[in-house]
């Protein structure tokens, strides 16, 4: 016995359950089309016993067997409301109800077409319908074999009666085409049948991709973070998502008409109407919200309908800050990249000129100058270029009181030759595990660290600069945090200096903090200032904690923190 692909399972799971729904709607459907019809064949009960008890039958057609045509018709109308209630009951299937049906309406048709003299073309136009509507809900080979028996019983009834009683009632042709007829229905309708099972099932399953797609929608549009409101003609409010929510002010959910929300809103609305001129300037919709930049489209289809999109002043703000920053950062990439050649070329002239034997001290404090200088618009364009260059960040797990260990050993290692600063490493002996680009995080804070060891100490005196890996008590985040014992930056200048190309220091390029807080966000962190209470700078990248992510996967311990 072949078994499933376990990567095959889900989706022959899937292709069952849709089976099953499409065939509980066909079944539906089919059972509403049976009840019709079970209808029909208690009408048809009821007619034939008029017919047959009626005073006047007489002057309405002739009874061979009166007594056989009565007992034929009360055995026909209590099969017709024994179908009839039986159907009021969910669990009986389609087929069978419409099979037993049909073979009594055959057998019945015959015995009045035998019973009765005259109307014998009106019996086999109600047979007609019964035979098509048999063929609709039953399989091919049943409906094709009512429709055989039908044909063959009224050809057989016709001919033994013109042999009987020396009589033919009606045209034998007429008899044949009734029998032609059946068959050409039956089959006709069967196909109609196929055609009826295929719309409904195809029917349903757009149905619910309808409804999924709805609900996506409505939900899509309640978590967007701009808000967004539908209006009808009547200004009256027909949607509104959390955002619209929240900048209208929180109202009640019992006020639905845009002008009792914000008279303002519904005035840019009328406005709009009248010249379709959208207004680019900001309205306010509440005493305590922003001010918000409505923009207003329409969708309607069948009615007139308004979706208006409230976006935030400040959020538009910060993103055209945003692309400004982007383009002056693409535009300091283009000049800084063709100011490299010539800088390279003067800082090597200028290297050439201090080896010459034959200079004076002033001279070489000349070309000193000319060293230093170069080295420092050679580390505002790798800060440029690094800047524009920023690859995405590649996050894992890593142990961070080991990181801080290690990074604070490699960083000694590069600077062996200087002695005029103490770096120390505090982290605790249990893991902490967070997820992070670890070359990003070194990358981060070298630049912190560098800045403490060249900003963060009094004159004359050591550097002092500590690397703190640890997890914050009282939201349960782990940091790492960047610690010196200098003079501390003033408040009036610690809310700048995570701004782009801004310095209080001439040999400083602005872009150092910027560009760390830039990694930070590229890795779902923070990066802010916070000033010790006994003197001093604290600069904390906030993380987040992997500690459910442990047990899944195994944590990475890098060799060395400057490589990935």
């Amino acid at each position: 016995m072949s078994q499933i692909p376990p990567k095959r399972q889900p989706r022959v799971q899937e292709s069952l359950n849709r089976r099953k729904k499409d065939t509980a709607s066909i079944d539906a459907v089919l059972r509403r089309e049976l009840y019709f019809f079970t209808i029909y064949r208690a009408f048809e009960a009821s007619l034939f016993a008029f017919v047959v008890f009626s005073p006047f039958a007489g002057d309405l057609v002739e009874l061979r067997y009166p007594t056989l045509a009565q007992f034929i018709a009360f055995v026909y109308m209590m099969i017709a409301l024994s179908l009839l209630i039986a159907m009021r009951r969910s669990g009986i299937s389609v087929a069978a109800p419409a099979a037993v049906g049909l073979a009594f309406d055959i057998a019945v048709a015959l015995f009045a077409y035998h019973v009765m003299i005259g109307g014998n073309a009106a019996i086999s136009l109600l047979l007609l319908v019964n035979v098509s509507a048999g063929a609709v809900l039953l399989p091919m080979r049943f409906a094709a074999g009512f429709a055989i028996v039908a044909s063959t019983g009224l050809l057989v009834t016709h001919a033994f009666n013109a042999l009987k009683f020396g009589t033919f009632q009606g045209d034998a042709i007429e008899a044949i085409m009734f029998a032609i007829t059946y068959l050409a229905a039956a089959l006709l309708c069967h196909l109609l049948g196929n055609q009826l099972r295929t719309s409904v099932a195809l029917a349903d399953r757009r149905g619910v991709q309808v409804t999924h797609l709805a609900h996506l929608n409505e939900m899509i549009i309640r978590r967007m973070r701009t808000g967004v409101v539908v209006v009808d003609a009547g200004c009256h409010v027909r949607l509104m998502n959390e955002a619209a929510w929240h900048l209208l002010g929180g109202p009640r959910a019992d006020q639905s008409v845009l002008a009792d929300l914000s008279p303002a809103l519904a005035e840019r609305l009328d406005e709009w109407r009248k010249d379709g001129l959208q207004i680019m300037h900001p309205i306010a919709l509440a005493a305590d919200r922003q001010p918000v930049l409505p923009r207003i489209a329409t969708i309607s289809v069948t009615e007139e309908l308004f979706v208006i999109f409230l976006d935030d002043s400040s959020l538009v703000s910060r993103r055209a800050e945003e692309l400004t920053l982007s383009t002056l950062g693409r535009l300091s990439a283009g000049i800084a990249h063709e100011i490299r050649n010539p800088l390279a070329a003067i800082k090597h002239s200028a290297q050439l000129l201090e080896e010459s034997p034959d200079l004076q001290p002033c001279d070489q404090r000349l070309i000193e100058i000319m060293l230093n200088q170069c080295n420092r618009m050679n580390g505002i364009v790798e800060n440029v270029l690094g800047l524009a260059r920023r690859e995405r960040s590649q996050p894992e797990q890593v142990n961070l009181a080991q990181w801080a260990r290690a990074f604070v050993a490699d960083y000694r290692a590069t600077r062996v030759h200087e002695e005029d600063y103490e770096l120390q490493a505090k982290a605790p002996t249990q893991p902490l595990i967070a997820i992070i680009d670890p070359q990003q995080l070194h990358q981060v804070v070298t630049a912190l660290v560098n800045n403490a060891l060249r900003y963060g100490h009094a004159p004359g005196a050591a550097a002092n600069v500590c690397v703190v890996a640890r997890q914050v008590r009282e939201s349960h985040r782990l940091v790492i945090e960047v610690v010196d014992r200098g003079p501390g930056i003033p408040a009036v200048l610690a809310a700048r200096i995570f701004e782009p190309f801004y310095t209080t220091n001439e040999l400083g390029n602005g872009l150092g903090l910027y560009l760390a807080q830039e990694l930070c966000q590229a890795n779902q962190a923070t990066l802010d200032y916070m000033p010790n209470a006994d003197g001093g700078s604290c600069f904390r990248i906030t993380m987040a904690s992997a500690e459910p992510l442990i047990a899944k996967a195994p944590v990475r311990q890098p060799a060395q923190t400057g490589s990935r």
